[in-house]
């Protein structure tokens, strides 16, 4: 315990992001006086390069099953009370024009600084003040209740923290683990944590076949635990990407086999057969051409085996070919990590935590929001819906 800063707030949200924005914003409106702090040099930077830079803000469909946690239900309380249509209004208020990609995703049709100038404002109106490049080495207890935080530009202190500084995910954005640090400090558990929403990676002979294979891309329908999604697959230098096996990822484990159907809408035997009988002497690879990438084709064929005249191969070996299509089973020997992934999955351990405030429950004041928290969404604006209604929840209470 230590005596009372001179500097106070009553609410400081450490983590200028989409979450911290967000409860900073809806503390300010509730007349409390905020503080905004980060380290960066500007805020919202993930936000920024989000979407290709046009920054998938949400998505339609949003539901509690699109997120991963120890416990399911815990972002039911924040999901339903701030939705998809609530951050809408606040994009179509500020005229930024924005269309829907695919599969409820809506990216704004300019530039996702666009979500960072409203959100900036937004922040300025309610009267938060923003201290940027700015770090925070300790926080701890004080005599009088509340909490205080030595900073790189001097002691505040405030009755309310909000701690939203995110995972581990590219550090080269400023990312780091000062959420969990806080969090073990009060008493806090961590789920295991690691990359999500990550490229797969590869060695040896198969990582050689996906080296040849560097840019070709197709739809397929990815599956592994259990977990099955189907959007575009890219391989590259390393392995393979794209939406189906960033998805993927946060359902893999190392050791874990992955099977790729790359051609999902096709009867791969009945199609071979159908050749075998109509032109057999079509090598199998120009038959698989007619509905895969011409280099996916001849590769899938080589592996297999399967070489000469289509009219010449029995239906084992058309089997062969089919599954080498329909049922490609591989094995990752790891991912690119959080150098690239997009979210880490795992994280501050909801048990600890109200879902309905974020509030910890052993130490009053002190609130964890966005990625921090083991809450994971899939890939498609999710985890900013996350964001927030985590960041919404605890600036209405904080």
């Amino acid at each position: 315990m230590s005596n009372l800063p001179k500097t106070r707030f009553d609410v400081i949200v450490v983590g200028a992001g989409a979450a911290g924005m967000m409860a900073a914003i809806e503390a300010g409106r509730r007349g409390r006086r905020v503080l905004l702090i980060d380290h960066a040099d500007n805020p919202g930077e993930k936000i920024r390069i989000s979407g290709g830079g046009r920054c998938n803000f949400t998505n339609t469909r949003t539901s509690p099953k699109q997120f991963i946690s120890q416990n399911p239900h815990f972002c039911v309380s924040a999901l339903k009370r701030y939705t998809p249509a609530d951050f809408i209004k606040r994009v179509e208020a500020n005229n930024i024009a924005y269309h829907e990609k695919t599969l409820g995703q809506l990216f704004c049709d300019g530039s996702a600084t666009e979500i960072i100038a409203m959100l900036t404002r937004d922040c300025r109106e309610a009267g938060v003040t923003t201290r940027l490049k700015t770090s925070v080495d300790t926080v701890e207890k004080t005599a009088g209740g509340g909490l205080r935080l030595t900073t790189s530009g001097g002691d505040v202190g405030c009755d309310a923290l909000i701690i939203a500084t995110g995972g581990k995910s590219i550090p080269k954005m400023g990312a780091t683990d000062f959420a969990y640090r806080i969090a073990r400090q009060f008493g806090l558990s961590i789920v295991e944590t690691r990359p999500a929403l990550v490229p797969l990676t590869f060695t040896g002979d198969l990582l050689d076949e996906m080296k040849a294979l560097t840019g070709v891309s197709t739809d397929a329908e990815v599956s592994c635990n259990g977990a099955k999604f189907r959007e575009a697959l890219l391989f590259t230098h390393r392995g393979v990407s794209g939406p189906s096996i960033l998805q993927i990822s946060s359902y893999w484990r190392e050791g874990d086999d992955v099977s790729l159907d790359l051609a999902p809408d096709v009867d791969v035997l009945a199609r071979l057969k159908t050749a075998r009988q109509t032109n057999g002497k079509q090598a199998p690879h120009t038959v698989l051409a007619e509905f895969l990438p011409k280099r996916l084709a001849d590769a899938a064929a080589a592996r297999a085996g399967l070489t000469g005249k289509i009219g010449d191969a029995s239906d084992a070996r058309l089997k062969t070919l089919s599954d080498a299509v329909k049922q490609w089973r591989v094995k990752p020997v790891g991912s690119e990590g959080y150098r690239t992934a997009e979210v880490t999955l795992g994280g501050i351990d909801t048990d600890g935590l109200s879902s309905k405030t974020m509030e910890a429950k052993t130490t009053p004041g002190l609130y964890f929001i966005g990625e921090a928290v083991d809450v994971t969404g899939w890939l498609g604006g999710y985890n900013f819906q996350w964001a927030w209604a985590s960041g919404w929840a605890a600036g209405q209470v904080a």
